[in-house]
C-alpha cells in the first residue's frame, strides 16, 4: 500500500468513527459495565413516548398464513420495540441478551479494522526496513569508494596469510587484482606467486626464486618464446645439422636423452654429443680393452643413455658403462656369455638392465658410486623387448620384459620374475612402459586372426591387472610410446602404414593418420603434434587436433629413432645392411660409402636457430670438402618449393 493509499485509508476510517460516535445507540462497551437502572429507565420512558407519537408503527399485519410480520421485521425495528416486548413477555432482565449481542457485534467490527490497520502497517514497516537497507548499502559503497586501501589485507591479515590466499589465483585474477589498490599490487606481483606460476607451466624446472629479479616478467618472456617455437614448428623454421663420424662406418644404434646424443657404430666406436653445442667435436668414449684388442673389433649392438651414464653392448657379449661427464674410459664394464639381444637404461637413476638370450641381468649404481649386481634370472624363451619403468629410483628398480607371447615383471626383491600376461599363440610385438602403466601389442594369428585382430593392452603396474584393451588393426604394432605421450593417451605405429593415438580413458582411437608406405618403425607425441619415422625414410610431422601433416623430411635409410622436446627434434636414420660394400666393388677397402652409412639429423627450432651461431651446415661451407652436402634447406625456407629456387643458381 503506497503512502497515498494509506492516507485515504486513515481519512475514511476517522470519517466512519465520527459517524458511529454521532449514532450512539447503545453504548455497552466493556470498560464501563453494565448500565444502571435508572439509565434504562429513562431510556425506557423515553421510547414509549416516542412509540406512542402518532408517526408511530401500526398494529402488526397477518400474512396469508395467518402469521403475524414481526418476526420477519424483528431486525429492521429499533431497540425499544424489542425491549418493550420482552418486559411483556414477563423476562426478568430483558437488556442481557441484547447487551451480549452488541457486545460481540462491536468486538467482530473492532477486530476487522484492528486487522486491516495492522497489516497496513505491517507492510508500511517492510517498506521502510527495505528502504534502510537500501540506504546502508548505499551507504557502504559510498564509504568503500571513498577510501584509498582496501583494508582487507593490509589491516586485518599478516602479509604472508595474504600471500597464502593469493597464490590459488591464476595469471589474469592477479592481473585483476593488481588494480584495486598499492597494497593488493604489492600482493599480486610478489615474485613467489608469479615463480610457482613459472614452475607450474613447465619453465625453468630447476631454478630458485633468487634466480630472476622479475619472475612475471620472466614467465611472460617464456610464453612468448613457447608462442614463438611453436610456430616455428608449424612453419618449418629453424636450423638442422647432421652428427656424422667420418670414418666409413655404418651406424647400427642411437639414443639420446635430453641434450646427449649416443650413437655407435660397426667400427666399435661409441661416440656422445652435446646438443647443447651441436656443432663441436663429439667426445670419444673408449672401448674395454677386451674388445679394443679383438680383431675385427665387434660391431656396437645397443647404445643407451641418459643424464649421467652412456652405455653400449656389443656383439661379443661385453657391456660398457662411461660417465657423460667425464667420458673417457669406462667406469663400468662385464661381459656375458651370450650376444645382448637387449638393453635398457633408467631415463632417471644409473639402473641398467640387459638380457642375452634368456638370461637376464639388472645392475645399478650404489651411493658411493660403485657398480653392482642386484639380481640374475632365466627366463623359459629369449627376451625379445626390455624397458625399465621410469621414476622408481635407484632403489626399487623394476623391469618389464617380452619373451615370445609372455609379458614378466622383474623385481630384484622377488624371488622369480612374476608373469603379467601370456596367451598362447598371441606373441607380443612391441613394449614401452610409464610410471604406472605398461602397454604392449600382440599379435594375432593362426587360429586367433578370426577375433578382430591385433590388439594394444595396457595393464597397471600397480594392480599388476588390464586397464584397457585398444586397437584392431589387421597389421602388426610395430612400434609405442607410452611414457613420452600425453596423459591418457598412448600413440603406436602398425605395419598397415597408419599411426594411431588413442584414448586410455574411453578406450577409443583420438587419430589415425596414413603416414607410411613401408610401414611404421617409430613415433612419438606430445599434447597438439606428433612425429613419426617410416622404412622408406620419411619424417612427418602431424598436427594432432587436425589429423594434418605440417611438413616431413627424407632420408635413405629407415628411421630407428625419433625423440623430439619443446624446441628440438632428433632423428636416427640407421640402415638395416650392417656391411655393404664400397664405393667400387673392386676396390679392397670395405670402407662404406656415404649413402650406406646412416645419418643423424638435429632440427633446433628454438628464437635463435636462425642467428649466426646456428646458420645451415650448407651456408657454412667453404665448397672445399671432398664430400657433398645435403640441397634440401627447405627447413630454413619453408615456401622454397613454391619458388622452385636452387641454393646452387
Amino acid at each position: 500500500m503506497s503512502d497515498d493509499e494509506l492516507a485515504a485509508f486513515r481519512k475514511r476510517w476517522k470519517q466512519e468513527l465520527s459517524s458511529k460516535n454521532e449514532k450512539q445507540p447503545l453504548n455497552c462497551s466493556s470498560s464501563h459495565g453494565q448500565s444502571s437502572k435508572g439509565d434504562l429507565q429513562n431510556r425506557y420512558f423515553e421510547d414509549l413516548e416516542n412509540h406512542s407519537h402518532p408517526s408511530g408503527p401500526s398494529k402488526p399485519e397477518k400474512d396469508e398464513e395467518g402469521r403475524g410480520t414481526d418476526a420477519a421485521k424483528s431486525e429492521d425495528q429499533p431497540e425499544y420495540v424489542s425491549i418493550a416486548r420482552s418486559l411483556l413477555d414477563g423476562r426478568t432482565s430483558p437488556l442481557l441478551d441484547r447487551i451480549q449481542e452488541e457486545r460481540s457485534r462491536r468486538k467482530r467490527q473492532y477486530d476487522e479494522v484492528t486487522d486491516v490497520y495492522r497489516s497496513s502497517l505491517q507492510h508500511q514497516q517492510q517498506r521502510s526496513k527495505i528502504k534502510e537497507d537500501k540506504e546502508l548499502v548505499e551507504q557502504l559503497i559510498q564509504d568503500l569508494n571513498e577510501v584509498n586501501d582496501i583494508p582487507f589485507f593490509d589491516v586485518e591479515l599478516p602479509y604472508e596469510l595474504a600471500l597464502k590466499i593469493f597464490q590459488y589465483l591464476d595469471c589474469t585474477e592477479l592481473g585483476r587484482c593488481a588494480q584495486v589498490s598499492r597494497v593488493w599490487r604489492a600482493l599480486a606481483e610478489d615474485s613467489v606467486l608469479w615463480y610457482k606460476i613459472c614452475k607450474k607451466e613447465g619453465f625453468h624446472q630447476d631454478a630458485s626464486v633468487s634466480d630472476s629479479p622479475c619472475w612475471k616478467s620472466t614467465l611472460r618472456d617464456c610464453r612468448n618464446s613457447a608462442k614463438t617455437v611453436c610456430s616455428n614448428w608449424k612453419n618449418r623454421v629453424g636450423s638442422i645439422s647432421q652428427l656424422q663420424f667420418e670414418l666409413g662406418k655404418v651406424l647400427c644404434d642411437v639414443s639420446s636423452c635430453d641434450n646427449f646424443v649416443l650413437a655407435g657404430y660397426t667400427s666399435g666406436d661409441v661416440r656422445l654429443w652435446d646438443t647443447l653445442h651441436w656443432d663441436s667435436t663429439a667426445s670419444y668414449l673408449k672401448t674395454n680393452s677386451l674388445s679394443a684388442n679383438s680383431e675385427p673389433r665387434p660391431h656396437v649392438r645397443h647404445v643407451q643413455v641418459n643424464g649421467t651414464v652412456a652405455a653400449a653392448a656389443y656383439e661379443d657379449g661385453c657391456v660398457d658403462l662411461w660417465s657423460t661427464e667425464t667420458g673417457g674410459e669406462p667406469i663400468h664394464h662385464y661381459q656375458t656369455p651370450g650376444c645382448i639381444q637387449a638393453l635398457a637404461l633408467s631415463p632417471d637413476s644409473p639402473v641398467l638392465c640387459s638380457a642375452a638370450g634368456p638370461d637376464v641381468r639388472l645392475d645399478r649404481a650404489d651411493d658411493p658410486g660403485y657398480w653392482r649386481t642386484l639380481c640374475q634370472t632365466q627366463l623359459p624363451k629369449s627376451v625379445e623387448g626390455l624397458v625399465l619403468v621410469p621414476g622408481r629410483g635407484q632403489q626399487r628398480p623394476l623391469a618389464v620384459l617380452s619373451a615370445g607371447e609372455t609379458v614378466y615383471l622383474l623385481d630384484p626383491w622377488e624371488e622369480e620374475p612374476q608373469m603379467l600376461h601370456s596367451v598362447y599363440g598371441h606373441p607380443v610385438t612391441c613394449l614401452d612402459a610409464s610410471d604406472s602403466q605398461v602397454a604392449f601389442g600382440v599379435k594375432r594369428s593362426g587360429w586367433a586372426m578370426h577375433d578382430g585382430g591385433n590388439k594394444i593392452h595396457v595393464y597397471s603396474l600397480e594392480t599388476k591387472k588390464p586397464v584397457v584393451c585398444v586397437g584392431n588393426s589387421p597389421g602388426d604394432f610395430s612400434c609405442i610410446n607410452l611414457r613420452d605421450s600425453p596423459p591418457h593417451l598412448l600413440v603406436c605405429g602398425n605395419k598397415d602404414r597408419r599411426v594411431r593415438v588413442f584414448d586410455l580413458r574411453a578406450g577409443s582411437s583420438v587419430a589415425s593418420l596414413y603416414a607410411h608406405h613401408l610401414g611404421v618403425t617409430s613415433v612419438q607425441a606430445d599434447d597438439w603434434k606428433i612425429v613419426s619415422g617410416g622404412g622408406e625414410g620419411l619424417v612427418c610431422v602431424w598436427e594432432m587436433r587436425m589429423g594434418a601433416k605440417l611438413w616431413e623430411m627424407h632420408n635413405r635409410h629407415p628411421v630407428r629413432h625419433v625423440c623430439f622436446n619443446t624446441s628440438t627434434l632428433l632423428t636416427a636414420n640407421i640402415p638395416d645392411d650392417k656391411s655393404p660394400r664400397g664405393a667400387c666393388i673392386t676396390d679392397d677397402d670395405l670402407t662404406a660409402h656415404r649413402r650406406h652409412r646412416g645419418v643423424i639429423c638435429h632440427y633446433d627450432f628454438s628464437e635463435d636457430a636462425l642467428s649466426q651461431d646456428h646458420i645451415l651446415p650448407i651456408c657454412r661451407s667453404d665448397y672445399t670438402e671432398s664430400h657433398g652436402y645435403n640441397y634440401n634447406i627447405g627447413l630454413a625456407v619453408p615456401y622454397d618449393r613454391l619458388s622452385g629456387s636452387h641454393p646452387s643458381h
